[in-house]
């Protein structure tokens, strides 16, 4: 299957979350692909996630229950190892859907919700750094 390309930044449905054209990051520095959580709580073995941040209208407070998950080790470019929580959901971007594993984080004071990491973006996509919303363009037209 032919590499897509894909810009630095983009917009990208979520439909098992009932995210739709959410602002991602692309990040080749990353493993792991990340997605912004305000609120993370276990209980009997579920994890409650409220997916909500006034600095991004798309997440909508919405509470997700999810019963299948992990918990990662995430290292930071400074050499720091974070345990997160990760997630399987769903991806649509360039009109196609993929499965993606998503770590839950706190990006409160990031711009974008959302990283895409290389672990998602391998054998799929080339980055061309001037590009921007390849993908959503392409869904709007």
């Amino acid at each position: 299957m032919p590499k897509k390309i894909i810009g630095r930044t983009d917009k990208a449905d979520f439909p098992e979350l009932g995210f739709e054209d959410i602002d991602v990051k692309i990040d080749t520095g990353a493993y792991t692909s990340s997605i912004h959580c305000h609120s993370i709580t276990e209980v009997d073995s579920l994890l409650i996630c409220t997916f909500f941040d006034k600095k991004h209208p798309l997440y909508n407070g919405k509470e997700l229950v999810f019963e299948d998950y992990d918990i990662a080790a995430v290292k930071s470019s400074n050499g720091e190892i974070q345990y997160r929580y990760e997630v399987q959901s769903d991806i649509r971007i360039f009109n196609k859907k993929y499965k993606i594993s998503l770590t839950l984080s706190s990006r409160e004071d990031m711009r974008f919700p959302v990283l895409l990491g290389r672990k998602f973006l391998t054998k799929k996509f080339i980055v061309d750094t001037e590009l921007t919303d390849v993908s959503f363009n392409l869904k709007n037209q």
